[in-house]
């Protein structure tokens, strides 16, 4: 069984919700995460990335800017711009992109059942990526963020999410990038205790994205515990602010690699090498889209080619079988001397969000290497993976719509 909970979210106050919600602190640099909070004077931005608020050569990690964030926060609770319910609810979020909406419930997950790989991550976590967000979340003493998780579908909870988007949003807006967000409250004791029965029959939850603050959500927690010898369990920082969505809800997108050079070949020698191992067809000028599982999209040297796997490249392991693994395992390894794509100044990655065409201005851009073009992994992918306990290699998988931060806030005072 696993336990969500409602919570008495932190929210703007309605007329400032478009002005206030932003995209989460991760997709930006820090000169993007700058030139978005100087347009946006009320923009969550300042609150999650508050070194915007500073000098530009100040250190982002000073003590200084976690606890303007806090003086930040506080200061818009005090002025009303944000508003707090008055009794535990559960919130239905609902975002809309090219005409397809998908719907998660907005609740607090236990930090007990991440700890008890009830709640099942597929990729690793950074140290000091993990300790930027411990110490944003302990010095407001809130989640700002929400972690973005995925179950697999229940009918008799799609059904009560159904039925309660009838009623009136909360919040209802486009954002720049054309997402629709809305936003319903679930406060009715009956229908919040069912949903709550609900989860306690479900075995296994799995993080999406959001590995990062779930981990930092989880070892603040532990802190705290730390600090409160005699807590009972039921304080607001033993649980961390998530959005479950069943997981045919949710469409991954591709997250694609490029490479600068080609580890000293000339590049029909590397593609000599690569047909090896591949059926390869040569596309020209036009775009080699992926089509199914095994294909990968190969730019280079001002042609597009179309990769397919022999069927002896597509092992059973959850892990290996994956098409970023394949790539991995037999052409950035092997050839191009990528042993460590995480660390590893010579590859990038492309969220598919971007279009193939980005991969092919950025090679010629830098006058060499190369882009694989990648076909998305797939949620079951995901979810088997997670089941077996496995990691996924970095990069592997790009949601789209991004979750806006600054909407729901899981405070741990009331």
């Amino acid at each position: 069984m696993t336990v969500i909970r409602p919570f008495q979210a932190v929210r703007p106050k309605k007329e400032l919700a478009t002005s206030i919600a932003a995209l989460p602190y991760d997709v930006y640099n820090r000169e993007e995460a700058r030139k978005a909070a100087k347009f946006r004077p009320l923009s969550f931005l300042k609150i999650d990335r508050a070194e915007t608020q500073f000098p530009e050569n100040t250190d982002m990690y000073s003590q200084a800017v976690y606890d303007k964030a806090r003086e930040i926060f506080e200061s818009m609770r005090s002025d009303g711009s944000f508003i707090q319910d008055e009794k535990p609810c559960y919130y239905i979020y609902a975002l809309t992109m090219d005409n397809r909406t998908q719907t998660g419930l907005v609740g607090c997950a236990s930090i007990d059942d991440y700890l008890e790989k009830r709640i099942k991550k597929h990729e690793n976590t950074r140290k000091d990526k993990e300790l930027d967000r411990i110490r944003h979340v302990d010095t407001l003493s809130a989640q700002t963020g929400p972690i973005f998780l995925t179950y697999r579908e229940n009918d008799r909870l799609s059904h009560i999410l159904n039925a309660k988007k009838q009623n009136v949003p909360l919040y209802d807006f486009t954002m720049s990038d054309q997402v629709r967000h809305q936003l319903w409250k679930i406060d009715d004791t009956d229908t919040i205790q069912e949903i709550s029965r609900i989860f306690q029959s479900i075995d296994s939850i799995y993080i999406a994205d959001g590995h990062h603050r779930a981990a930092s959500a989880v070892k603040v927690g532990l802190k705290r515990r730390g600090e409160y010898p005699h807590y009972t369990g039921g304080e607001e920082f033993n649980y961390f602010l998530s959005v479950l969505f069943a997981s045919e809800e949710l469409r991954i997108y591709d997250y694609n690699r490029i490479v600068s050079d080609l580890n000293g070949y000339r590049f029909e020698e590397f593609l000599s090498l690569i047909k090896d191992k591949f059926e390869v067809t040569e596309m020209g000028a036009q775009i080699a889209t992926p089509s199914c599982k095994g294909e990968i999209g190969l730019y280079g040297n001002g042609r597009w080619y179309l990769l397919k796997a022999d069927s002896a490249l597509i092992p059973d392991d959850p892990v290996s079988r994956l098409d970023v693994s394949i790539l991995q395992d037999t052409i950035l390894t092997p050839l191009l001397g990528i042993q460590d794509p995480k660390t590893d100044s010579r590859i990038r990655f492309i969220g598919g969000i971007r279009g193939l065409k980005a991969l092919s201005e950025t090679v010629d851009a830098q006058g060499g290497g190369a882009a694989f073009a990648m076909y998305p992994t797939s949620m079951d992918e995901l979810l088997s993976v997670a089941d077996a306990g496995r990691l996924m290699p970095p990069k592997s998988t790009w949601f789209e719509p991004k979750l806006l931060s600054g909407l729901l806030i899981h405070p741990f005072e009331a």
